[in-house]
C-alpha cells in the first residue's frame, strides 16, 4: 500500500476548511467572499499565524506551509475568471454599450493609467515600470464590485450599467497587456529588431490555431457531449475546453489566462454558453478564492509596519486620483454628479488584475520588488474598503434619485426582461411563435441537442442546459424575466423547474403544461400561477366542436368553455377538493 504523507495535503484541506468558513459567514455579513479570502490568506500566511509558530507551535497546524505550491494551483483561478469574462462577452453586448465600453471605459484606463505613471516617473521610476504601475492600478475588482451591485438591485440603474461598462473594458484590456509584458520582458536588453518579433512568431501562429480550431472544433465537440446525456461528460468537457486552451497557449509563449480568455469568447457564440457558465462556475469560484488567499499569503504586512506613511499615502493616493478621473469623466459623459460620485465610489479601489499584472512584471524583471509588493499591500487595502464605499455611493444615488441628468444609454439586449420558454419542442415552439407575433421578447432552454441546434439553424435563440439548476435560470434572466413558460415532455422535470423558480421568483408569473389534472394539481402546489392539463384542455375543445356543429350559437360556446375552464382551474387549486369531478380531474 503507497504511503501518504499527510503534509502534502494539509495545505489543501487547511485552505477547504476555511473556505467552508469563509463564504457562508461573509455572505451572511453581505459582504464579498473575496475579501475573507484575502484575510484569511493574511491570517494563514507568514505575516499572520505563521509568525508566531515559534512561540506556539501548535499554530503551524493553521499556517499554509507550502505557498509556492498554493500560489500554482491559485494561478488557475485567474484563467477561469478570464474563461468566464470571455464567456459574458458577445458582439451584441459591445456594439449596444459601445459608447461607454470604448468611450468612457477606454478614457478611464487611459487617463487613470497616465495620470498614475505621471505620479510615477516623479518619483523616480523608469517609463516602462511608470505605464506598467499605471495599468494595474487603473483596473477596479469586477470580482466585488458586480456582485455589490447585483445585491443592491443596481446592477441596471444608469450608475450601474455605465460600472458595468467600465469593468468590461478593463477585462478585455487585460489579455492585450500580459502579451505586453511578455513582449516587453522577452530577451530584455535587446535592442529592438525585425529578428525579436520573428521570436513571437510561434505565438502568433498558437493564437491563430486556438481561433481557427477552436471556431471548427468547439460547437460540435460541444454537441457531441451533450447527445451523450452524460453530466460527468459534460464537466469533463468543460474543463478540458478550459485547461487545453491555456496549454495551447502556453506552448505557443502567451500566458494561460490568454488562451482560456480566447475560448470563452469563441463559446460565447454558441448555444452552449450558459450550461458551461454554470458548469465551470463552481470550479472558478473555488479556485479564485484559492488565488486571493494566495493573494494574502504573499502580503508583506511588514512594510505596512515600517512604511506606514508610504503605504497608506499610496492607498489614499490610488483611491483619489482613480475616483477623481471617473467622476470628471463620468459628469462629461452627462450622468447626474450623483451617479457619477457613485461610479467613481464603486471602482475608486484596486481589482484582482492590479496583482495579475504586477506579479507578472516583477517576474519579467520590469517593476522592482520593493514598489511592486508596496503597491500591492496598499491595493490590497483598498479593495476591503469597497462595500464601505459602494454603501456610500448607493446612499448619494438614493438622496439624488429625482435627477433627471442621465444620459441616454442604449439598452443592453442581453438584459431586456424576457418571457423564458423552459422546453422547445413542439408545445415550445408554438408558444414562441405566438411571443413573437405579439412582439414579445423571449428566450428559450432546452436539454435536446438536436431540437436546439435545429433551433439556431433557423435563427432562434434557443440555449442547451439544464433549467432545473437554480444557477443556470439565474443566468437566462430569471430575476427579471415577465414570465416563464413550461412545457418540458417530463412530468419530473417540470415540477423540479416550477418549484426551482418559484424558490428564486415569488412574483413571477409561471404557466406550465401539465400532462393531467392530477399532475397540474401538484404543479400548484408548487407554486404554478396556471397549470394547463392536457386532458382537460382536449375535452374542452372537443366539446366546442360539437357545440358549433350542433348549431349553438359560437359567443354562447366561448362563454360555457371559458365558466368551465376556470371551474376547473378552481377547483384543482383547492385543496380540499376531494368530489367527484375533482377525482374525475385526475384521472381517477
Amino acid at each position: 500500500m503507497t504511503n501518504v504523507e499527510t503534509s502534502d495535503y494539509g495545505d489543501v484541506v487547511l485552505f477547504l476548511i476555511t473556505a467552508g468558513f469563509v463564504v457562508p459567514l461573509f455572505r451572511q455579513w453581505k459582504l464579498s467572499p473575496i475579501l475573507g479570502f484575502l484575510a484569511a490568506g493574511v491570517l494563514l500566511g507568514p505575516s499572520g499565524l505563521g509568525a508566531l509558530q515559534d512561540v506556539v507551535p501548535w499554530l503551524s497546524y493553521f499556517t499554509i506551509k507550502n505557498a509556492t505550491s498554493v500560489a500554482q494551483l491559485a494561478d488557475l483561478g485567474v484563467v477561469f475568471l478570464l474563461f468566464s469574462i470571455g464567456l459574458e462577452l458577445s458582439w451584441e453586448r459591445l456594439k449596444t454599450l459601445s459608447r461607454l465600453v470604448f468611450g468612457l471605459g477606454g478614457l478611464q484606463v487611459a487617463i487613470c493609467t497616465a495620470v498614475i505613471a505621471a505620479a510615477a516617473i516623479a518619483l523616480g521610476q523608469d517609463v516602462t515600470a511608470a505605464a506598467l504601475v499605471g495599468m494595474s492600478l487603473a483596473f477596479s475588482s469586477t470580482a466585488i464590485v458586480m456582485p455589490l451591485l447585483a445585491d443592491q438591485k443596481r446592477q441596471f440603474t444608469p450608475s450601474g450599467r455605465a460600472t458595468f461598462a467600465i469593468l468590461l473594458l478593463q477585462d478585455l484590456a487585460v489579455a492585450p497587456l500580459l502579451v505586453t509584458i511578455a513582449f516587453l520582458g522577452y530577451r530584455m536588453g535587446e535592442t529592438f529588431s525585425p529578428r525579436l518579433l520573428l521570436a513571437f512568431a510561434p505565438a502568433a501562429v498558437g493564437l491563430v490555431a486556438l481561433v481557427v480550431l477552436g471556431r471548427l472544433a468547439l460547437r460540435p465537440l460541444m454537441a457531441l457531449v451533450a447527445r451523450a446525456k452524460s453530466e460527468e461528460l459534460f464537466v469533463a468537457a468543460c474543463l478540458l475546453v478550459v485547461v487545453g486552451a491555456g496549454l495551447v497557449a502556453a506552448i505557443s509563449g502567451l500566458s494561460m489566462s490568454l488562451g482560456a480568455f480566447v475560448a470563452g469568447l469563441l463559446l460565447a457564440e454558441t448555444e452552449y454558453r450558459k450550461e458551461v457558465e454554470t458548469t465551470v462556475e463552481p470550479f472558478k469560484g473555488l479556485l479564485l478564492g484559492l488565488f486571493f488567499v494566495s493573494v494574502g499569503i504573499g502580503l508583506d504586512l511588514s512594510l505596512l509596519v515600517a512604511k506606514p506613511l508610504q503605504i497608506l499615502g499610496m492607498l489614499v493616493g490610488l483611491m483619489v486620483l482613480n475616483g477623481g478621473v471617473i467622476f470628471v469623466l463620468a459628469r462629461l459623459f452627462g450622468f447626474a454628479a450623483a451617479a457619477a460620485a457613485e461610479i467613481a465610489l464603486l471602482l475608486a479601489a484596486g481589482g484582482e488584475f492590479s496583482f495579475v499584472v504586477l506579479h507578472s512584471a516583477m517576474a519579467e524583471g520590469l517593476v522592482e520588488p520593493a514598489l511592486g509588493n508596496a503597491i500591492v499591500v496598499s491595493s490590497t487595502l483598498s479593495m476591503f474598503c469597497i462595500p464601505v464605499l459602494a454603501a456610500a455611493g448607493a446612499a448619494l444615488a438614493r438622496r439624488a434619485a429625482a435627477s433627471a441628468e442621465h444620459p441616454s444609454i442604449p439598452h443592453d439586449p442581453t438584459m431586456t426582461p424576457r418571457v423564458l420558454v423552459v422546453g422547445y419542442g413542439r408545445v415550445g415552439h408554438l408558444v414562441a411563435e405566438m411571443l413573437t407575433a405579439h412582439g414579445i421578447p423571449w428566450l428559450a432552454v432546452d436539454r435536446t441537442p438536436r431540437q436546439v441546434e435545429e433551433a439556431r439553424l433557423a435563427g432562434h435563440e434557443v440555449l442547451y442546459g439544464d433549467a432545473s439548476r437554480p444557477e443556470f435560470l439565474q443566468r437566462c434572466g430569471l430575476e427579471t424575466a415577465l414570465a416563464v413558460v413550461v412545457t418540458m415532455d417530463s412530468p419530473d422535470g417540470t415540477e423540479a423547474v416550477v418549484a426551482t423558480a418559484r424558490q428564486i421568483n415569488r412574483d413571477l408569473p409561471i404557466v406550465v403544461r401539465a400532462r393531467d389534472a392530477r399532475q397540474a394539481k401538484r404543479l400548484y402546489s408548487l407554486g404554478a400561477s396556471d397549470a394547463v392539463p392536457e386532458t382537460v384542455e382536449a375535452s374542452l375543445q372537443l366539446s366546442e366542436s360539437l357545440l358549433v356543429g350542433l348549431g349553438v350559437p359560437m359567443g354562447l360556446v366561448i362563454a360555457s368553455i371559458h365558466q368551465r375552464r376556470e371551474d376547473y382551474r378552481k377547483e384543482l387549486n383547492d385543496p380540499n377538493a376531494l368530489g367527484g369531478r375533482a377525482r374525475s380531474l385526475r384521472g381517477e
